[in-house]
């Protein structure tokens, strides 16, 4: 329970200082992490079941007619660790698939939420041991001991590196590769590039399911933080960077106003934005370069008929 606690402690101290320094810039930025509260996680779950939102289902497509080919590249008895594991449904088709799985260990900031996830999961596979960890997987954690040192596969689908900038996944293919150890798997979910007009429409869906996703963190921020923000003074705004090849979220301020969080006083001219996440898009070369930059290699690719998507799998490079 104390260890819970001090979880909890930390957690909060971390959002404060974020949400202090990024609203401190020229221009405003909240890391994309905060948006996953409890309550941001359930409209996640339903931004993924829209007709715009295409990613969810051309992933699980992927994962449910390759499942058991995924699992042979993992092998058997495997130890999978999946990173922002969400409600982890996709994860059940890897799951269900694995030859004798001996543990599964779904990482995520959200702790209520994953909480949920672990009930599920051990009612969906009752043999399966399951072992969660709270932690924010874009920072450095360590596996728990108890977790068997091998073979471990780590699964990072739903193509959640892409909110990571260049540094931040270079971090974090070297932390996963030190996760899985030497003969350490990966399995990992991109977001290929395509026409514009199909990306922007799945961050910003006709029902605003996606704006009340992004609004949902000022609320956040005046729940945990003490703020004042009035969130009916703030739209959602989703748009194409073709130079970082990413689709950017962001929260426009109506009209000039300020705002007080944890004491601090924040001025927005209007029209400003506060920048709250980037989703990068890429192609196979593009990212089979940034995976060796991270000591991993390509062993397999597996994708749709119109090539949206892909699942990457990854063995360790040394």
């Amino acid at each position: 329970m104390l260890e819970i606690v001090s979880q909890q402690v930390r957690q909060l101290e971390a959002f404060r200082a974020d949400v202090g320094l990024g609203l401190s810039q020229g221009q405003k930025r909240l890391p994309s992490r905060w948006l996953y509260d409890i309550r941001g996680c359930e409209i996640f779950e339903e931004i993924t079941r829209l007709d715009e939102y295409y990613p969810t289902r051309t992933e699980t497509a992927i994962l449910r007619d390759n499942a058991r080919e995924i699992a042979e590249f993992c092998g058997e008895a495997a130890v999978l660790l999946e990173y922002g594991a969400g409600a982890g449904i996709k994860t059940e088709f890897l799951i269900d698939a694995l030859d004798c799985p001996r543990l599964y260990v779904p990482i995520d900031i959200a702790g209520e939420f994953l909480d949920e996830t672990v009930v599920r999961m051990r009612q969906r596979f009752p043999d399966l041991q399951t072992l969660p960890v709270v932690a924010d997987f874009t920072g450095d954690f360590e596996i728990p001991r108890g977790v068997p040192k091998s073979p471990r596969s780590a699964f990072f689908p739903g193509s959640t590196i892409g909110n990571l900038d260049a540094d931040e996944t270079g971090q974090f293919l070297r932390r996963v590769r030190v996760h899985v150890g030497l003969r350490g798997k990966a399995i990992i979910g991109v977001d290929l590039k395509k026409d514009v007009a199909t990306l922007l429409a799945a961050y910003d869906d006709r029902e605003g399911v996606t704006a009340a996703f992004n609004l949902n963190l000022l609320t956040r921020i005046n729940r945990e933080l003490g703020g004042d923000f009035s969130p009916e003074g703030f739209a959602h705004q989703a748009r194409w960077n073709e130079v970082e090849s990413a689709v950017e979220m962001h929260l426009v301020s109506l009209r000039e106003q300020v705002v007080t969080v944890d004491g601090q006083r924040f001025g927005f001219e209007a029209g400003e934005t506060i920048h709250t996440e980037s989703s990068r898009k890429y192609d196979v070369p593009n990212f089979t370069e940034v995976l060796e930059n991270g000591l991993w290699r390509v062993s397999a690719i597996w994708s749709d008929s119109d090539r949206r998507f892909a699942v990457f799998g990854l063995d360790a490079a040394w």
